[in-house]
């Protein structure tokens, strides 16, 4: 089954001065996210891929993309069979599972499993 780029995500250390950076660079504004210090990124693009700023989740700052998959922790044991390495094990919050992976030369891709 084919997985597309479902989100992209901004993780920071200054959620805030992220989102004024980028606002004020490319004209981005932020509704609020279903967790504290989480916004959505409305690029003002209709179909546009979505995305979020976020503050630190137990790790360093990051950028990266998500990617759609039927089973987050089934894709990331997979990834491991592969030589990759989990990097944020397979997370639910309301609406989503997701989680994060390094390709055995280190790219970290995120996972989202909708519905979950």
């Amino acid at each position: 089954m084919p997985s597309p780029v479902v989100h992209f995500e901004i993780r920071s250390a200054d959620p805030d001065g992220t989102r004024s950076f980028f606002g004020k660079l490319f004209g981005w504004t932020f509704p609020g996210g279903g967790m504290p210090g989480y916004s959505y990124v409305d690029t003002g693009v209709e179909g546009a891929i979505p995305g979020g700023i976020s503050p630190l989740q137990d790790g360093e700052p990051l950028v990266t993309f998500f990617v759609g998959v039927q089973d987050v922790a089934a894709t990331l044991e997979a990834a491991v069979a592969q030589g990759g390495r989990i990097i944020q094990p397979a997370t639910s919050v309301p609406g989503v599972t997701f989680g994060l992976l390094a390709d055995p030369h280190g790219q970290v891709v995120g996972l989202a499993q909708t519905g979950a």
